[in-house]
């Protein structure tokens, strides 16, 4: 490791030498590699984190570049998995960084098999459940998160830390309204940035040992407001996470296999035995066209936009009834 790179950052006193060889030893799970996800994940590789592992779903579009940065115009023309593109990318910024990169979507069985292993998590996501399913998995395995939304102008980040804080439910009905998504009511790239410097500021903190009482932060930076306020004090000892006799429901709740993309218009679903090839071959046996980039295989059926990954998860374009989408899974594969 060449610590000359860090030499700005060891400057700072809250850092120094011992922060940056703490900083150099640690990792991070980022769950989430869209607008939040890339700009935390650039910023923690920068400042020399040992190991990023990062998930997401998703493939890039057109309209991720306004605001998502680490990818390409070419990359959108062929749909290329986020954290395929993010790999290379952050690679490109520092070859000696660990990172393991997951197409997929984020469950209990994921987050229980890779939170164990590292150092803190960073909420990059854009839905409630999921927020959900990461608040339960930290806090049952003791571990630091830092939860981050933005919309619009608006943007909001808190740190939550097992034993130290309460946890993300007791905050809920504090927490400005999550009711909108950024593919529903827009975004702008300023309030990405901010949410996202909070969020790299309070990982450095926990990356380098610091003792700090987090605060929840939010504002509008187009209006140019800004507030925080303690939440030390705002436990619900009820609560089914971190509460006085804790349940985690959300760690135990079946996945289900068809759900609705909040504000994509499209629905997933995850077929439980479909396997890249086998699509493939199916495919090709009903005279299907179709294209594919060794990732991901994309084709058309009955005016639907259709994306096959090769877990078996397929996104189905064009439409939110969950209903509908069984049907036209059900015509496609019986």
């Amino acid at each position: 490791m060449t610590y000359n790179r860090y030499s700005r950052q060891t400057l700072y006193q809250n850092i120094g030498e011992i922060g940056q060889r703490k900083i150099n030893q640690k990792s991070a799970l980022i769950i989430g590699m869209g607008a939040l996800g890339t700009h935390v994940s650039e910023g923690l590789v920068r400042a020399g984190i040992r190991k990023l592992v990062i998930i997401d779903r998703d493939y890039i579009e057109h309209s991720n570049l306004q605001r998502q940065t680490l990818f390409t115009e070419q990359q959108a023309d062929e749909s290329i998995p986020k954290v395929i593109a993010a790999k290379e990318a952050l690679k490109a910024i520092r070859s000696d960084v660990d990172i393991e990169a997951y197409i997929d979507h984020v469950d209990a069985t994921f987050l229980s098999e890779h939170i164990p292993k590292v150092d803190v998590i960073i909420d990059a996501t854009d839905n409630f459940e999921t927020r959900m399913l990461i608040n339960d998995a930290a806090y049952y395995y003791k571990k630091p998160w830092i939860y981050g939304g933005v919309v619009q102008s608006t943007y909001v980040e808190a740190a939550f830390i097992p034993g130290v804080t309460p946890c993300f439910q007791c905050l809920i009905p504090q927490i400005p309204s999550m009711n909108l998504t950024c593919d529903t009511a827009g975004v702008i790239q300023p309030a990405v940035t901010m949410t996202t410097s909070l969020q790299i500021k309070d990982a450095l903190k926990i990356l380098t040992e610091t003792t700090f009482l987090p605060k929840l932060t939010y504002g509008d930076i187009w209006e140019g407001s800004h507030y925080n306020f303690g939440f030390s004090k705002l436990k619900n000892n009820q609560c089914t996470t971190c509460g006085e006799m804790p349940t985690f429901s959300h760690l135990t709740e079946d996945a289900p296999r068809f759900a609705s993309m909040c504000g994509r218009d499209s629905v997933q679903y995850q077929h439980p035995a479909l396997s890249h090839d086998q699509l493939l071959n199916y495919l090709k046996s009903r005279h299907i066209r179709y294209q594919s980039n060794g990732y991901l295989i994309q084709f058309n059926f009955e005016g639907y936009r259709i994306v096959g990954f090769q877990n078996g998860r397929i996104l189905i374009h064009g439409l939110s009834e969950v209903s509908k989408a069984q049907t036209i899974m059900h015509k496609l594969f019986g």
